[in-house]
């Protein structure tokens, strides 16, 4: 991962929102209704949430019906923890 796409992520996870969703995406697939119930937000809130972690690639969405159904990108995830932890301090 680069520090433009790490970056990315660090300006997407520091909403406390968006952070929450994505503790709650841990736990499994949820669709916006299900993750409304988590918050005192209306809809379109939410969405541009959504919007903005799919964005930067770390929560990807399928349709299924009438549904939206949004889910970690556990390949983004990884490649983020493992710049991160990257990341040392020389004493």
């Amino acid at each position: 991962m680069n520090n433009i796409d790490a970056a990315l992520i660090c300006k997407a996870l520091s909403d406390t929102n968006r952070l929450q969703i994505v503790e709650l995406l841990t736990n499994g697939e949820m669709c916006t209704c299900e993750l409304l119930e988590h918050f005192s937000i209306r809809q379109p809130t939410l969405t541009h949430h959504l919007m903005v972690l799919s964005e930067c690639d770390l929560v990807q969405s399928r349709k299924e019906g009438t549904r939206t159904l949004y889910s970690l990108n556990c390949g983004t995830l990884t490649k983020f923890r493992e710049f991160i932890a990257g990341l040392t301090c020389k004493r």
